[in-house]
């Protein structure tokens, strides 16, 4: 467990799910995060850990260890905020009521696999050691 990294857990067999890491994977210059499926082993030791709904799939977690984890939108308002610079703007509307933005973050969720295809990128071998099985 590394705990100066920002753990992403995501639905690993939703197209958008899977452009969206590899978007973070893009932008992630500082090497400040790594990703696992909700489908995988450590996930599914998170979520049992803490007592949440391991069949939930449409749901995103964003986990720093022993500080904090977010989920739906506050998980994506806080990915911006890490990466910092033009990204930064979005977390600017964390003013919003978390009940607000996760109406369209649930939106999203409930058609994120009706939005797009099949999403299947091959990561290089640098990005493949940022994924947990």
């Amino acid at each position: 467990m590394d705990l100066t990294k920002y753990y992403v857990l995501y639905d690993g067999d939703c197209g958008l799910c899977n452009f969206w890491v590899q978007w973070i994977l893009k932008k992630d210059q500082k090497n400040r995060f790594l990703f696992s499926a909700l489908q995988s082993d450590f996930s599914q030791a998170f979520l049992k850990e803490r007592g949440l709904n391991s069949d939930e799939q449409s749901t995103l977690y964003l986990w720093k260890p022993s500080e904090f984890y977010h989920t739906k939108s506050s998980a994506v308002l806080e990915i911006a905020k890490i990466l910092g610079g033009s990204y930064a703007l979005l977390a600017k509307i964390n003013f919003l009521p978390r009940s607000f933005t996760d109406i369209f973050y649930d939106k999203i969720a409930k058609n994120r696999k009706t939005l797009s295809g099949e999403h299947c990128v091959v990561p290089t071998s640098e990005q493949r050691k940022k994924f947990i099985d």
